[in-house]
């Protein structure tokens, strides 16, 4: 991706703790609205798991092709979070029909998918077989893929989705994410390792659900279809960071600084930082990542730029929380209240990281 060029994010849709659209989501997080509740599964100590979930009746029914395969409960949640975050993005068939999306012109979609597994682990392709059918979307599958690396997963994808746009490839790309940490063996897993936040660990995560997806393409065809983008992505970059979290070695800051580093160097922003949107969840190491990344990095940033973690409201989505931090940035920068040119990072457990970098008009 070049400075010259920069992708449109056309549309954008999310669901959360706190919305079943994008809109909803992007309202409840500006206001600050924390919707985390007690759920009937139990931690270690005995007391319920607070948790941001989706209430079972804002969801569509699993397919009926669907319900009859040996589906997890964990891979069911997820096909329906992706369904309605889908076409909360795309729309109605004949919205769909309108961009050009159809059997005859089908998406290539690129997908987070969970890092934490469970005893039956999620295969990918399979899953985005069973998307294609959950939604009823016509996936271009051979040109679609779908990784297992958590939060960063989706920002990951943006440098081979802007790639794949600006050779021509395709007219569009979907870029997404999804995951659900409300499910018994993960939160068991979890909770074992000390990092579910309860009354007596300040220092963990509410674990959430939900999903996010973002809808790319050239200029040129944002004009020829007569769209509006939200918002532009000038540029996206990745880092590796040995000290993560399941690593012994010592934890340097490297994997996000370095991220900043190559995105900046790659797309200079016109005008300093003004917003960040973070894929922060209460655990206190990622606050200490970012005041590493942003120190070694601060004559990109205003000094009063301010930092957006909505974790607080919905909890930790996992897979789809860098999907859904860009799609409220772009919402938030299309709209006004939030400061372009705005960076959104995200930071997996393991080692991926990364980030990009959006502004409310075309550089």
């Amino acid at each position: 991706m070049s400075e010259s060029s920069p992708i449109a994010i056309a549309a954008a849709g999310a669901v959360t703790a706190v919305g079943l659209s994008l809109a909803e989501t992007a309202a409840s997080a500006r206001a600050r609205l924390v919707r985390l509740r007690e759920i009937e599964w139990r931690d270690r100590r005995f007391e319920p798991f607070i948790v941001g979930s989706v209430p079972e009746d804002g969801l569509p029914p699993l397919a009926e092709a669907l319900q009859a395969r040996a589906l997890s409960y964990r891979e069911a949640r997820m096909l329906r979070l992706a369904q309605l975050a889908i076409e909360d993005t795309l729309g109605t068939p004949e919205e769909r029909a309108a961009l050009g999306v159809d059997a005859e012109h089908p998406l290539p979609l690129l997908l987070g998918l969970p890092e934490h597994h469970t005893t039956q682990p999620i295969d990918a392709a399979r899953f985005l077989q069973r998307l294609a059918l959950q939604a009823n979307l016509p996936l271009e599958l051979r040109q679609s893929t779908a990784a297992p690396r958590g939060r960063a997963a989706a920002l990951m994808a943006l440098r081979t989705a802007s790639a794949r746009l600006q050779r021509g490839d395709c007219p569009y790309v979907l870029v997404g994410g999804v995951d659900s940490l409300v499910d018994l063996y993960v939160l068991g897993t979890l909770d074992r390792e000390g990092r579910v936040r309860n009354e007596a660990n300040s220092d963990g995560l509410s674990p959430g659900e939900g999903a996010g997806f973002v809808l790319l393409c050239t200029a040129q065809t944002a004009q020829q279809r007569g769209l509006q983008p939200l918002a532009w992505l000038q540029g996206a970059a990745a880092g590796q960071e040995a000290g993560h979290l399941y690593a012994e070695d010592e934890y340097l800051g490297e994997g996000l600084a370095g991220a900043f580093a190559a995105l900046l160097a790659e797309a200079p922003p016109k005008a300093p930082i003004g917003c960040v949107y973070a894929s922060f969840n209460g655990e206190r190491y990622w606050a200490r990542e970012y005041g590493v990344a942003r120190l070694r990095n601060a004559a990109a940033f205003d000094p009063e730029h301010a930092v957006e973690h909505p974790a607080e409201c919905f909890g930790d989505l996992g897979a789809a929380h860098g999907a859904v931090l860009l799609a409220l940035a772009a919402q938030g920068v299309a709209a006004g209240y939030r400061r372009s040119p705005c960076l959104v990072f995200a930071s997996s457990d393991h080692a991926d990281r990364a980030a990009a970098l959006i502004t409310q008009q075309a550089a």
